[in-house]
């Protein structure tokens, strides 16, 4: 039970940095096209982030608790090895204002503890396979529907004089209230699955059913941390791509929420900072190639790479080191 204890205060550190590092997705356009000021926009994402996962169920938290490993295999000594592995990434990534996937690193954390303690068939391919689909078919989507997006707007708003810029700015109210939505419905589920899985392991539960106060907690949890917001990360997405005016927040908003409130309802996990960043990329590029800074870009990307593999060297390690510290 001890374990246990630790195990949900870890999944809800995680929340709460997953909500601190991803708040900058959700406001970074909407702060930087001046549609609102950086504390209303964090306290209307909060706000949203809370009910996001009880209006639009716990799909993903199936996926994470059920798909990934093999039931009966795991103790929570691993999914607590995992949570270090994805916390010490989150930190790490947030001290160096990278902003990477806490998804791969929970999945990554996952992978490594899992193959660290019960071996590799305790992992389920198929579940895999669903989970790698989404967080890396996504971002592509992000450039691709944000591209889209983008130009049908300036090819409909081609007529207009400049006081357009006045309705795109305006509109990210409710695009920005949209895209915290399906952030909170799709992220806050992760830890939803990951404490309804120790409540399985450890027999407190007896079924994979995601109780009350799980949904709860954890959306509690993702909202306070993103009601602090990642100021550093913030800044790369809002600032270091390119000038971001109204529209091109608008765009990507809306891009961004379709395709995380879909995966969403389809129980796909995906990252919030993989597909929030294409979307911007895809929006920029969308009115000039040239005008985005591509160097940065490719940090980025570079971080979305090794996340996984990292956060597996990481939880594989922590869970020896955990074990050796328990048989003591």
């Amino acid at each position: 039970m001890t374990l246990l204890f630790i195990l949900i205060g870890l999944a809800l550190v995680f929340d709460f940095l997953n909500g601190f590092h991803d708040s900058s997705n959700i406001v970074a356009t909407i702060i930087f096209s001046r549609a609102m000021s950086p504390r209303k926009a964090l306290m209307m994402t909060a706000a949203a982030e809370f009910a996001g996962p009880f209006l639009f169920g716990v799909a993903v938290a199936k996926t994470i608790g059920e798909d990934i490993v093999v039931q009966g295999s795991v103790d929570t000594l691993v999914l607590v090895a995992a949570l270090i592995a994805a916390i010490f990434w989150n930190l790490f990534t947030w001290y160096f204002g990278i902003p990477s996937s806490s998804s791969h690193a929970l999945i990554g954390g996952i992978i490594g503890a899992v193959a660290a303690g019960a071996g590799i068939g305790a992992i389920q391919v198929s579940g895999l396979i669903k989970v790698g689909i989404a967080l890396f078919v996504s971002p592509v989507l992000g450039i691709l529907v944000g591209f889209l997006i983008t130009r049908l707007a300036f090819f409909l708003s081609r007529s207009a004089t400049l006081r357009i810029n006045t309705f795109f700015k305006n509109a990210q109210v409710l695009t920005g209230l949209g895209l915290a939505l399906s952030h909170g419905a799709n992220d806050a589920q992760k830890t939803m699955g990951i404490i309804t899985l120790g409540l399985v392991v450890s027999g407190t539960i007896s079924s994979f059913q995601v109780p009350l106060w799980v949904i709860a907690i954890s959306a509690g949890a993702i909202a306070l941390g993103t009601a602090v917001g990642g100021w550093r990360l913030i800044k790369t997405l809002g600032g270091k791509f390119y000038k971001i005016k109204p529209i091109h927040g608008f765009t990507a908003q809306i891009s961004s929420a379709s395709i995380i409130l879909g995966a969403a309802l389809l129980g796909g996990p995906v990252s919030t900072t993989q597909v929030v960043s294409s979307a911007i990329l895809g929006a920029g590029s969308a009115q000039r190639v040239n005008m985005v800074r591509w160097g940065v870009a490719v940090n980025i990307l570079v971080a979305w790479v090794v996340t996984i593999p990292i956060t597996i060297i990481i939880s594989f390690a922590v869970y020896w080191l955990l074990q050796i510290l328990f048989i003591r």
